[in-house]
């Protein structure tokens, strides 16, 4: 037995759980303090170290879909370029905001320091062309045109130039098949800005900051299709940079492929027709402003008369769409935008208005038909028409005598219509209008759809003008305080715009006498676009069918699997019944055969192929004429205007008539080519897809100016 007593025992026991208890309490006072240290004391420092671990995005931006015309042969579509980035992030981390860096990069990509430096800025309201209007986070092209040697410097000299890619990258390409540049119908591309990213965010098509948009033209209606969606691949990293695995991908879709109606050889003949005509209009003397004419813009459509598929859609002056590819320079943008330049950008085909002159009276044609007047009566041409104090004179003062209204439109005479809109005027009370107005005049032009946009699927259409009394009114309200302020100088200034300030004032809310009279030939306040007429004179052709014109005819996925088809439809019908449609057709052709445009058909085969026409000359107060032809077959309605370009007739006439000369194979002597003709009938088909998904593109004769087929 032990000698040791109990009490001892028990006393070291209660020693070595004494000394246990405070090791544990020791360990534990140990661990709070170093989770105090951790939270508390360095909280701010490890929350932003483990911040620093995030998903990183790098995202593949997709092929672009192309658009092509309606034989295959692509207008835009994309090529393999050696591009120059900047990234704003990385240069705005350097002492001199990357100054230095830009200016070293100019030197190996032989450019100006100032248009690199300018084109990293970011745009808004105060800066000017060029600069960034993308997001600020991602790379920042500066050039698309590098050469090999100039993206191998930058490699190799990685440590001058941080910040700066270079590599090999899809871009956009404006082809002009066969000289076509179809600019304005195309549009362009610009990178998204942050609002169209976060206006997008809850849609069916969210944006990237990689992502390139339309913003006009064909690139702009179709983007959502040609676009496809760019692939991403998410990288978990730590604050270093370092990868510490993949989280998830997602392949790149490429964009779907647009066809189009537009026949790029009768596009591009559009283009060098209105071009000559212009640079012809400008050789010939004006007798009433003592100079040769400005013809400072013009217009031409060529369109599908029973389906209102625009075959050719051209406009002057114009530009190179690829000086928006990788950022537009400051010297071109601003040739694209001042006024010295006439505004390039702008689609006359669709956004030009001007007053249609005789053109127009095919509209009040059809009303005086509907208010109750026999088209075939007897109706006084003669060279002056006269309102009170006010004398309206006919064209060149003719006096055809009394004729009937298809006559009328053959000679284009004014005073016909002159006589005509005033009586209705009258009828429905004149200056102090009858609550049951019929006001034919004007419910027939909003009745062949003028007043209001065609709906064609290009951006940006405006509707002209249809100056009925309560667009006298609205506008009225809306001026008559300028007016009045400028008539307040009356009896001291009796210039014509005083004059004309004070009247407007008293009484610019009453639709007057006049006003009806210059309208009833398309001119006054009435506006109408190019796209407009060619719409009514494409449903004279057929019968009377106004169609929704389109440029788009099918949409066809990448792999050539899903083709939606974009079909003609009908918007409307013209207030027309059948017996005055078969005579004012009639009437149009007199027109083309021995009326005003009979001198620019001389030869034409009208036996087997009918050509109706109408001309117009608007006068403008302030500038020279505008020329406006119409015309249409069975097959086709061609329109061209010419502003400042003189008559109908003598501007646009002979440009018109080249274009049906190469659409139908027609000769000097009036003989019928086939195996010349560009397009005898409208193209129905598509091109042929292959089972790849890619389209076989017809063969063009020559190359574009900027590459070919």
């Amino acid at each position: 037995m032990s000698n040791i007593p109990e009490t001892g025992r028990t006393s070291r026991v209660t020693i070595r759980l004494i000394a246990i208890q405070i090791l544990v309490f020791s360990l534990l006072a140990t661990l709070a303090g170093r989770l105090w240290f951790i939270q508390i004391r360095n909280g701010d420092e490890y929350t932003a170290e483990a911040a620093g671990n995030h998903v990183q995005q790098v995202v593949k931006p997709a092929v672009r879909g192309s658009i092509l015309d309606a034989r295959g042969v692509p207008l835009a579509d994309n090529e393999t370029r050696l591009v120059v980035s900047a990234s704003r992030t990385e240069l705005l981390k350097m002492r001199d905001d990357g100054e230095a860096v830009l200016t070293r990069l100019a030197g190996v990509l032989g450019m100006e320091p100032r248009e690199v430096l300018e084109k990293v800025r970011l745009c808004d309201a105060e800066t000017k062309q060029p600069c960034w209007n993308g997001s600020p986070y991602q790379p920042i092209p500066i050039t698309d045109e590098a050469t090999a040697q100039q993206a191998l410097t930058i490699r190799e000299r990685a440590e001058d130039f941080p910040g700066i890619t270079a590599e090999p990258t899809a871009v956009r390409r404006y082809a002009a098949p066969a000289g076509a540049d179809t600019a304005q119908v195309l549009g362009y591309l610009s990178p998204v800005t942050d609002e169209e990213i976060k206006e997008a965010e809850d849609t069916d098509s969210p944006f990237l900051r990689s992502d390139q948009v339309g913003r006009s033209g064909l690139e702009r209606s179709y983007d959502k299709w040609l676009r496809g969606k760019a692939g991403v691949t998410r990288y978990e990293v730590d604050k270093l940079g370092r990868v510490m695995g993949m989280t998830e991908s997602d392949p790149a879709v490429a964009g779907h492929n647009v066809i189009t109606s537009i026949d790029a050889r009768v596009q591009a003949l559009a283009e060098k027709e209105l071009h000559q005509a212009m640079k012809e209009a400008r050789k010939q003397h004006d007798r009433n402003t003592n100079r040769n004419y400005e013809a400072d813009a013009g217009a031409v459509v060529v369109m599908e008369a029973k389906t209102g598929r625009v075959v050719a859609m051209a406009s002057n002056p114009d530009y190179d769409p690829n000086a928006w590819v990788g950022g537009i320079s400051g010297s071109d943008y601003a040739k694209m935008t001042n006024k010295k330049s006439n505004y390039p950008l702008l689609n006359r085909a669709i956004q030009g208005q001007a007053a249609p002159g005789s053109i127009f009276k095919v509209v009040p044609t059809a009303a005086a038909v509907k208010a109750g007047y026999d088209f075939n009566g007897n109706y006084a041409c003669t060279s002056s028409y006269s309102i009170g104090n006010q004398v309206f004179k006919n064209f060149e003062s003719q006096d055809h005598g009394m004729i009937d209204l298809g006559r009328a439109l053959e000679v284009s005479c004014d005073t016909v219509f002159y006589r005509l809109s005033h009586q209705e005027w009258r009828k429905d009370g004149g200056l102090k209008p009858k609550k049951n107005a019929k006001d034919w005049f004007y419910e027939t032009a909003h009745q062949f759809g003028l007043g209001e946009k065609t709906g064609i699927d290009l951006p940006n259409e405006v509707s002209g003008r249809v100056p009925d009394r309560q667009w006298k009114k609205d506008f009225w309200k809306a001026n008559k305080d300028n007016w009045c302020e400028r008539a307040k100088q009356w009896p001291k200034k009796k210039d014509y715009v005083t004059v004309l300030s004070r009247e407007n004032c008293l009484a610019g809310m009453k639709l007057h006498a006049y006003d009806s009279v210059n309208y009833s030939i398309g001119q006054g306040d009435t506006l109408v676009t190019p796209i407009q007429m060619a719409s009514i004179y494409a449903a004279l052709s057929n019968g009377g069918t106004v169609h929704t014109p389109t440029v788009g005819k099918a949409v066809v996925s990448p792999d050539g699997q899903k083709i939606e088809k974009i079909e003609p439809e009908a918007s409307g019908k013209l207030p027309v019944d059948k017996k005055t449609m078969r005579q004012m057709d009639k009437a149009l052709e007199g027109v083309a055969t021995r009326g005003t445009a009979a001198w620019r058909f001389g030869g034409w085969p009208q036996d087997k192929i009918p050509m109706h026409a109408k001309t117009g000359t608007a006068e403008v107060y302030g500038k020279q004429t505008t020329s406006w032809f119409a015309t249409y077959t069975e097959d086709y309605a061609i329109v061209m205007t010419i502003s400042q370009g003189g008559t109908g007739s003598g501007a646009s006439g002979p440009a018109v008539r080249n274009i049906y000369n190469a659409l139908y194979g027609i000769d000097e002597k009036g003989g019928i080519n086939k195996k010349k003709a560009l397009l005898p009938k409208p193209q129905k088909n598509l091109p042929e897809i292959r089972e790849d998904g890619s389209i076989k593109a017809a063969a063009l004769p020559g190359a574009g100016r900027r590459g070919g087929e």
